[in-house]
């Protein structure tokens, strides 16, 4: 591998180290659901430089979410993404016209209390499920992630109350995080983002995301539903807890 290829920004070391990383996370992904595309966004905000971590992720996902999405093809529910599709659109348009600093504290405690209720509290009701509930959910969720980058457990939350079934809740959120992540080339790139520069680096995640996934996949097969539900909805919370934390930091509610 010729790393003279990838960003002068990262030395080889870390670059080795985050490839790794797109490789592990995606199996975690693949295995329990969610998770992995938000560990990865910790990581790459370690060590990568501001501006490029939410569109290089984005991008990064853009790939290891297709990648999973045509692994488990037969089991997309494409009513649910029929429904999905034009509310990103619309929530990325928004989001693209106003390109404006968002408080990050506001939608973390959202983001995070919204999940906790998605996995723990009542059911919602039937009708937030239909193509009008999917549609405001589709376009709420892709407005906040071209600031935020942290919407995966929300979509996470909201496929997984659709669907108990294991395959069809990972190739549904696998589609729809297809579609939410697809919009941030065109906005970032009419922003002035040069993805050019991270190229290279793009593709190499990608593609040691996509063996990740197709590991992760096979593990999957090799777990109940029940299991899944329940490892799904503590990873969530790990999560959704993480974005608490973050909320009270972006605050000043603590030191």
């Amino acid at each position: 591998m010729d790393l003279t290829l990838f960003p002068e920004a990262l030395s080889p070391a870390i670059i080795v180290f985050l490839l790794a990383a797109s490789a592990v996370t995606s199996m975690l992904t693949a295995v329990l659901g969610a998770g992995g595309g938000v560990l990865l966004l910790v990581l790459m905000a370690s060590w990568m430089p501001a501006a490029a971590i939410i569109p290089v992720h984005g991008m990064i996902q853009l790939g290891s979410n297709s990648g999973r999405a045509v692994l488990t093809r037969a089991h997309i529910d494409w009513k649910v993404i029929t429904a999905f599709a034009p509310g990103v659109i619309a929530g990325a348009a928004l989001g693209a016209w106003l390109l404006i600093d968002l408080p990050a504290h506001l939608w973390q405690l959202s983001i995070a209390l919204f999940v906790l209720y998605l996995c723990w509290g009542p059911k919602l009701p039937k009708a937030s499920f239909g193509p009008i509930g999917i549609f405001v959910a589709a376009g709420i969720t892709s407005f906040v992630s071209l600031f935020v980058g942290a919407t995966g457990p929300l979509v996470a939350a909201f496929v997984k109350q659709i669907h108990q079934d294991r395959f069809k809740t990972v190739a549904t959120f696998a589609t729809a995080m297809t579609l939410q992540h697809a919009p941030k080339a065109v906005v970032f790139g009419f922003a002035g983002f040069v993805f050019s520069e991270w190229l290279m680096f793009i593709l190499a995640m990608i593609a040691c995301g996509f063996a990740g996934t197709w590991l992760g996949l096979r593990l999957l097969k090799t777990i109940t539903n029940r299991w899944f539900s329940l490892a799904f909805n503590l990873v969530l919370t790990l999560l959704a807890l993480r974005l608490l934390w973050q909320a009270t930091i972006s605050a000043g509610w603590v030191g």
